[in-house]
């Protein structure tokens, strides 16, 4: 939107092509969004207090979060009022990648504020029951997955639809670029084709799965936002450098024209992550809740794919990865001892992760800023991959 004004101004006053920078943009997408969730967050906080929009806090969970009942949940709001505002006043709006990105974000945020709203709001426990949830996600996830496997490997959406129709019309048969290849990191020149329908499922693996892995790791102050931020941030790197000829060809990565005009889009996010973790930091005074969780998994995911960096999206999130999969473990293992030997055993104190560790004896605060720094370390090995090949 302002991208459109200062181009204009620029025909006059050449100093407002300086507005054309996406490095420049990024940074003001960042600040915007910044100033929007410093603005609107003591605003949004008194909202959800006056319509009680409290959380509910497990009887089977650490008693230490008892105190946290009726803190206002659902300020994922915030973050996607103030991601959705700065990235419209900031991005090129004629990129195709930055709406379905867009889509993607808004489109699981709305799935989870439905799913919150009746929690919370009209006191059903089970909120969107996990089937119909999980429809809704899956409809978003294939759609965004079969138009981002066409739209990487065309130049605009003309040619987008022109490629479909020829992959229809070679009765799904038709091979496809190497863009849509699975890159495997630390290596010049090992990747995997996927083929079409291959790479649709893994993108659909990818955006729901991330989705859902965020939305476990939400569960303690700060926890789930600061590793978004910075594994959001580090997406726009590489998403910077797979929209730029020059740097994709240099350090060996597939070229997708467009793709760099997600940096305003990850620098949106990181600003509004951090924004909310100024009200969500312990004691946190609101919690995100599904509409911000699920938005914000989805919107890395999604990233991602566009970037074609899921593994390094896989290492780089590895909390979230940790967090998922001892949840996965904890309820398998349960149910087949269960079955097994008529009781069910369990393998951590409690999952997720982070609270095995809370009744391990580690303090709150402790179990966020350690899986911070995981993180940290992570998010670096993750953009080491842009240059050891």
């Amino acid at each position: 939107m302002l991208l459109e004004l200062f181009l204009w101004l620029a025909q006059d006053i050449r100093a407002f092509n300086v507005f054309g920078y996406l490095t420049l943009r990024a940074v003001l997408a960042t600040m915007t969004a910044l100033t929007i969730s410093f603005i609107l967050g003591p605003a949004v906080i008194r909202w959800l207090t006056a319509k009680r929009i409290g959380q509910a806090v497990r009887d089977d969970g650490p008693q230490t979060h008892l105190v946290k009942a009726g803190t206002p949940t659902m300020g994922g709001a915030l973050i996607l009022l103030s991601l959705g505002i700065s990235t419209l006043l900031w991005a090129d709006l004629t990129n195709r990648f930055v709406w379905i990105v867009l889509i993607v974000t808004f489109g699981f945020g709305a799935v989870g504020w439905v799913d919150d709203w009746r929690k919370v709001v009209e006191r059903n426990p089970k909120g969107l029951s996990a089937r119909t949830k999980f429809f809704w996600q899956s409809v978003i996830g294939l759609v965004a997955a079969i138009y981002i496997a066409f739209s990487i490997s065309a130049p605009n959406n003309e040619k987008t639809i022109e490629l479909f129709l020829q992959w229809v019309g070679s009765g799904f048969t038709l091979a496809m670029p190497t863009k849509t290849d699975l890159i495997v990191p630390f290596f010049k020149s090992v990747s995997y084709p996927l083929g079409i329908f291959g790479f649709i499922i893994l993108t659909y693996l990818v955006i729901v799965g991330c989705s859902n892995a965020v939305n476990l790791t939400d569960g303690l102050d700060g926890l789930a936002i600061m590793p978004t931020v910075m594994v959001g941030a580090a997406l726009g790197i590489f998403a910077y450098v797979a929209g730029h000829a020059g740097f994709s060809k240099y350090l060996l990565l597939p070229y997708v024209p467009g793709a760099g005009e997600l940096v305003v889009f990850c620098g949106a996010l990181a600003g509004a992550g951090l924004g909310f973790l100024w009200f969500n930091a312990y004691p946190a005074e609101v919690f995100m809740g599904d509409v911000g969780a699920l938005a914000l998994g989805a919107a890395l995911g999604a990233v991602a794919v566009v970037a074609r960096q899921e593994i390094v999206l896989f290492i780089m999130g590895g909390v979230f990865v940790a967090e998922t999969l001892s949840v996965m473990l904890q309820v398998s293992w349960f149910k087949y001892t269960k079955l097994r030997y008529g009781e069910g055993r369990r393998i951590l104190r409690m999952a997720p992760l982070h609270h095995h560790f809370e009744q391990s004896g580690w303090k709150e605060t402790q179990v966020v800023v350690r899986f911070w720094i995981i993180t940290i370390l992570l998010v670096l090995f993750g953009l080491s991959t842009l240059k050891i090949r």
